[in-house]
């Protein structure tokens, strides 16, 4: 061989790994949200659960692939997941999982519900959604003060071939959630929402008040993607 040939076999090689690389550093698997909190948690809880699947660069938030923002017109939470996960999956071509949570009152038949990141009427302003809901329970009695944290997880698998079509895709939907009684009035610094006010069953400290080991192994966030993670391992085991 050449001197010359030996050089361009050479660079051959090294593309051929660069690529190899390249694609083993690829998405495959896309959280729909911005939530960094969230991502972790995911990947944390796949970590170690699919063969070849690198978490730590491999599973990515909307925000790396480009991926659109959903508006949340449901009026359930898993149509809400669904609708987040359908449009991120068909968007970019990958596997793709959202999740859509709240907290639900028994006294107020469930809500805030879909509506508890705006229930005071802007979204994302926690210390008044808390503030009014705190409001409203004022009179309530301590017995009558249940409430749970809900979460639907939603997966979608895009169809596969140049020919699929959306519906040729894969959805599954699974749910959690985390009981307790609402307090009176806030305690502790962790967590957000309104998690300072809800005390889980059998325990004496509000979620905002445990540290973040313990939320995820009760949250009912943990709850729906661990009951999602089944499919979620046999979707990314057959891409």
């Amino acid at each position: 061989m050449t001197e010359g040939a030996a050089e361009q076999s050479a660079d051959k090689q090294d593309a051929a790994q660069q690529d190899a690389g390249q694609h083993q550093n690829s998405p495959r698997l896309v959280l729909a949200t911005h939530n960094q909190g969230k991502l972790r948690e995911l990947r944390e809880l796949l970590r170690g659960q699919v063969p070849g699947l690198d978490v730590d660069t491999q599973v990515v938030d909307a925000g790396a692939v480009g991926a659109p923002d959903v508006a949340e017109t449901g009026v359930t939470f898993a149509e809400n997941s669904l609708l987040k996960a359908r449009a991120v999956a068909q968007a970019t071509g990958l596997v793709a999982i959202a999740d859509d949570s709240g907290l639900a009152v028994d006294v107020l038949g469930g809500a805030p519900g879909i509506f508890s990141a705006r229930w005071a009427g802007r979204h994302g302003d926690d210390a008044a959604n808390l503030q009014l809901l705190l409001d409203q329970l004022a009179d309530v009695p301590d017995e009558f003060r249940g409430a749970a944290f809900v979460c639907a997880a939603a997966l979608a698998v895009p169809g596969l071939g140049t020919g699929s079509a959306p519906e040729e895709g894969r959805e599954v939907v699974e749910y959690g959630q985390l009981e307790g009684t609402l307090l009176r009035e806030p305690r502790g610094t962790g967590g957000f929402g309104y998690d300072p006010v809800l005390q889980p069953s059998g325990l004496d400290r509000s979620c905002a008040e445990l540290s973040p080991e313990e939320k995820n192994a009760i949250s009912h966030r943990g709850h729906a993607f661990r009951a999602l993670l089944p499919a979620i391992v046999e979707a990314l085991s057959g891409r």
